[in-house]
């Protein structure tokens, strides 16, 4: 496909636009004047006779004919049913002497009539508007239609000036605009192909006061904002991952080599070496399953599998299997959920199992020296509000739309590490959207951070 110049195009159009309206002005300047100017003579005539209202005992007659025969330029005849001129205006234009034609319209019983005549001396044209106004009364309007002949030359003279400085006209104008536009557009693309080059402190501006130009470019800025952090967080995702799986894998071979040569003969370091070969290979299991189910998720692989079950039980049965950390490092987790007994929600089991998981985890990771973490549900009219709370260092505000993407780490530092995988909150995040669940985070410095997700009520 051909490509043009903003320049070319605005060109284009303009002229394309400029030849509409001259062929338009032609048309109706030159080629229609003549078939106008009869219409508008022979409607101007008609509305004359409709609107003189007048009788034969009118004292005030004649004076009303000739202010409108000198006001409009017309001649006017007045006459009775015999065809007795009762009043009549006759200049060196006026055509009103054919008897033939007004006693055929008096004896038609038409109430109007319109006569196309031609002076037979002159050779000039005219209208006549015939009416009748009583039974015994008829008024005969005419007008003659010079001719168009010499106007139309001066008309089409005129024409062909205008046209030559309408297209240049719209060459200069094209010109102006096409700058003034194609210019800040032209350095937006120039800004553009340099962050495509991996460039990412260029930045768009524009001194355009054309507000989508300055929309544009403010859009682009925050894109490429956008694609900065991406940018930055994909680095922090393969190193992450990087590190994570180098970790275990590493501790593996360490420990396997321990037991090939140095610990074979004494069981129990062997069994501890095996023990610690277990536990790094459910670490690298479980990040490459952490891996493998935001895959699914995040490209709407998994589909929800829907059945009832009480959150209740289910966030219960999961602080039972916490009690580990209860018993082992003093973490105290509390359940909150008064007047709510039983919870009947209809949604994907173990998904919401997981987002319950997931976000103890990240609590118990994160809280304050007193190692509390709280889980609590208020009802509302509407919905059901699930919240899981720290105790911690809090999150900074800027940090709030960036907290559920993959591998993101906080400027707060982790006191403890119970476990993770730098994958939970992005899962949660995907997983509560598959729900159509809102959720969110709330954070107050030095006292705590809170996450929590909405069940809507079924009304």
């Amino acid at each position: 496909m051909m490509k043009n110049k903003l320049s070319t195009k605005i060109f284009i159009y303009l002229a394309i636009f400029s030849l509409v309206i001259l062929l338009f002005l032609f048309f109706f300047q030159v080629i229609f004047i003549n078939t106008y100017y009869e219409w508008t003579k022979t409607r101007t005539i008609k509305n004359l006779a409709q609107d003189i209202l007048i009788t034969e005992n009118d004292t005030s007659l004649y004076t009303k004919l000739d202010r409108v025969s000198y006001k409009e330029n017309v001649c006017i005849e007045l006459t009775n049913y015999n065809g007795d001129n009762l009043y009549s205006t006759y200049g060196k234009n006026c055509n009103l002497r054919s008897k033939a034609i007004k006693r055929n319209f008096i004896n038609s019983n038409n109430k109007s009539k319109t006569y196309n005549l031609v002076n037979t001396f002159t050779k000039e044209k005219s209208i006549m508007a015939a009416t009748k106004l009583s039974d015994n009364l008829y008024i005969f309007i005419s007008t003659s239609l010079i001719p168009l002949d010499s106007t139309i030359s001066i008309i089409e003279e005129q024409l062909v000036i205008v046209s030559i400085v309408v297209l240049l006209l719209s060459i200069v104008i094209a010109y102006f605009i096409s700058k003034r536009l194609s210019n800040p557009i032209t350095k937006i693309s120039k800004a553009a192909k340099l962050i495509s080059k991996g460039k990412m402190n260029t930045k768009f501006e524009t001194d355009s006061d054309i507000k989508e130009l300055i929309d544009l470019t403010n859009s682009l800025n925050n894109m490429k904002n956008e694609l900065s952090k991406t940018e930055e967080l994909q680095k922090d995702l393969m190193a992450n991952i990087s590190h994570d799986l180098k970790t275990p894998l590493t501790m593996i071979k360490a420990y396997a080599e321990l037991i090939k040569d140095i610990n074979i003969n004494n069981k129990e370091k062997t069994i501890n070496n095996l023990d610690i070969i277990i536990e790094e290979t459910d670490r690298l299991t479980n990040l490459v399953n952490d891996i493998l189910t935001l895959t699914k998720v995040e490209n709407d692989l998994e589909k929800l599998e829907l059945k009832e079950f009480d959150l209740i039980k289910i966030i219960e049965k999961i602080i039972t299997h916490h009690n580990i950390y209860i018993e082992k490092d003093a973490y105290k987790i509390e359940f909150i959920h008064k007047n709510i007994d039983k919870l009947i929600i209809n949604a994907d089991q173990k998904k919401i199992e997981q987002v319950i998981y997931n976000l103890l985890n990240n609590a118990l990771n994160y809280t304050g020296d007193n190692k509390i973490v709280i889980i609590e549900i208020k009802e509302y009219k509407d919905y059901y509000k699930v919240m899981v709370k720290d105790s911690g260092k809090g999150i900074e505000k800027n940090e709030y739309d960036h907290i559920f993407d993959r591998y993101y780490r906080s400027k707060k530092n982790h006191k403890r590490y119970v476990y993770g995988t730098g994958l939970g909150l992005s899962i949660v995040k995907n997983i509560l959207l598959l729900h159509n669940y809102d959720y969110g985070v709330k954070s107050i410095k030095n006292k705590g951070t809170t996450f929590y997700f909405k069940i809507k009520k079924d009304i």
